[in-house]
Formats: structure tokens, C-alpha cells, sequence
């Protein structure tokens, strides 16, 4: 079985050097030593995907990336993935993306910045799977490993190779109850040989879209293997805010579990863990040498 696991991670290694080249599964399974039957029912049972459907949904995944963080044509990246024409590229982003390419490059601007949104399909009641790669991960209701109740939730990595790839869970709903005060979002957390890093997070924008108030506990991580523990993150709801968005978060590979989200008004004397608080306007320009000490 561990020898099965060495030949999966080696295959899927050998696909992402060659994901803008044509590949056949001959190519691939020749490198397992293994038939070409034979190795694509030990992928399919590893990745729970067929291996075209993973190398589709890889080169989509490139795709997107490229479409975010480079100028080059649609045409181009569909053709440099190996798509035989737009037509056909736009088909099968739209598929998984909900949107097609141009469109997408328009509005995900926002997504360079925070990572957060990216709409994808869901299949838990008010929560989607969104993400830098959100095929590489899975969702969904465990009724094993729960903290209380009768389920929790969980998000965990299924053909992830290293720390550049994450994945959320989230949800997102109007601001218009919680406007004017201090909330406390809490939940139960457990993980599972989470390499990177995991944490919850929540963020505030106002009518105009912009971030007014962020916490992802990227100063305080969870990683390795913990056993249910409750976190908090606490933020103002200023005047003019529209959206409040949460979830958690999932960078490399691991698993994460969560139970019992719960949303609070607390009063001022609750600090806030808002990271984007900005500091206080110098009155002229300090340390330009870099030479004097904090």
C-alpha cells in the first residue's frame, strides 16, 4: 500500500512537469512500472479522479493562475495547456469556475489580494469550496470525528504536492445585523498532519467592496496534529459595512476539522485581532538607512 502511495506521488509529480506537453496515460503509467489498467485503478482509487480528469483539471487550474497573474492571451494559455481551441477552453473553465476566462480575469482581481473568493460549487448547505487550486481538496460532513452534535465539517487535501496550494471553506452573509458593534467568531478546531498551515478567518468590506476589517490567524497557525481546541477572532462591524465573509482555511496538505461556529456581539473592552489595523501617520520619514534599532 505504501509502495502504491510512492508510485501515485511520483505519477502526479511526472504530470505537473508536463502539464503544458501532451500526455497520454502510456506515458505516465510507464513511469510506475506498473500496466497502464493496473496503474490507473490505483490512481483513481488514490486521487478518487480519473487520470485525464486530473490532468484537466491541473491544466485548469495552471490556466487560471495565468489568467490572474500574467497579460498573456486567452487563446495563448488555452493552447499552452494543452486545449485545442478557445472554444473548448472556455467550455471547460466555465464548467468548474463558473465563469468563462475573460470574465473571470475582470472580477477575481480581488482574489490576488485576499484569496478568499472564488465561486465555486458547494456541497454542504451555505458553505462552497473556494481556493487557489479547490480541486485539489475535498469538503465535506463527517459524522465520526465531531466535537458535538451529530456532524462537523471538514476540509482536507487529497493531491497536493507542497505549501503554494490552499483551499477554504466559506460561507458569506449581509452585514446589516452586526453593523456598529464588536463580534466574536468562535469554533472548535482539530487537525490532522496539516504540514503548512491551517486557522479560521473572517473579513468585513463595506458598500464599496474594500476590506475595512481582516483576521486569519496567519500570527497564530495551526499546524501538525491538535485535538479539538475553540478559536476566536474578534472584529468591528464599522458604519457603511455590507458583507461579512469566514471560514477556514487549509495551506498544503493536512486535514482540518471544525464544530460549532458561533457569531457574538462583545463589548469594547474585548481587543480586537483585526490585522489590517493601519498605525498612526509619522510626521515625517524615519530610518531611511535602515540603521536604527525597533
Amino acid at each position: 500500500m505504501n509502495n502504491y502511495k510512492f508510485v501515485v506521488k511520483k505519477s502526479i509529480m511526472y504530470i505537473e512537469e508536463h502539464l503544458h506537453e501532451p500526455l497520454t496515460i502510456e506515458d505516465i503509467a510507464r513511469q510506475s512500472n506498473f500496466s497502464k489498467f493496473h496503474f490507473h485503478r490505483i490512481f483513481q482509487k488514490s486521487a478518487g479522479m480519473t487520470i485525464t480528469e486530473y490532468i484537466r483539471m491541473r491544466r485548469l487550474a495552471n490556466a487560471s493562475a495565468a489568467l490572474l497573474y500574467s497579460k498573456e492571451r486567452i487563446l495563448d494559455i488555452a493552447f499552452y495547456y494543452q486545449f485545442e481551441s478557445q472554444e473548448s477552453f472556455t467550455r471547460a473553465f466555465k464548467k468548474i469556475y463558473k465563469l468563462p476566462p475573460g470574465q473571470y480575469r475582470r472580477l477575481m482581481s480581488d482574489v490576488i489580494k485576499n484569496k478568499e473568493e472564488s465561486y465555486m460549487e458547494t456541497k454542504i448547505k451555505g458553505w462552497f469550496l473556494s481556493g487557489s487550486d479547490p480541486f485539489s481538496y475535498e469538503m465535506g460532513v463527517d459524522h465520526e470525528i465531531v466535537h458535538q452534535g451529530k456532524a462537523s465539517g471538514y476540509l482536507t487535501s487529497k493531491t497536493v504536492l507542497d505549501s503554494t496550494h490552499f483551499a477554504t471553506m466559506m460561507q458569506a452573509f449581509k452585514a446589516d445585523r452586526f453593523i456598529g458593534k464588536r463580534i466574536r467568531l468562535s469554533s472548535f478546531i482539530r487537525t490532522k498532519d496539516v504540514e503548512t498551515y491551517a486557522g479560521m478567518w473572517m473579513r468585513v468590506d463595506d458598500t464599496t467592496e474594500d476590506v475595512v476589517q481582516f483576521d486569519n490567524m496567519s500570527n497564530r497557525p495551526i499546524k501538525g496534529t491538535t485535538n479539538w481546541n475553540r478559536y476566536s477572532i474578534v472584529l468591528d462591524v464599522p458604519e457603511k459595512s455590507a458583507v461579512i465573509s469566514f471560514g477556514i482555511n487549509l495551506a498544503g496538505q493536512g486535514t482540518v476539522w471544525s464544530d460549532q461556529f458561533t457569531f457574538e456581539e462583545v463589548d469594547a473592552n474585548t481587543p480586537t485581532t483585526n490585522l489590517e489595523i493601519q498605525g498612526e501617520l509619522q510626521d515625517e520619514p524615519i530610518n531611511l538607512s535602515f540603521e536604527e534599532e525597533i
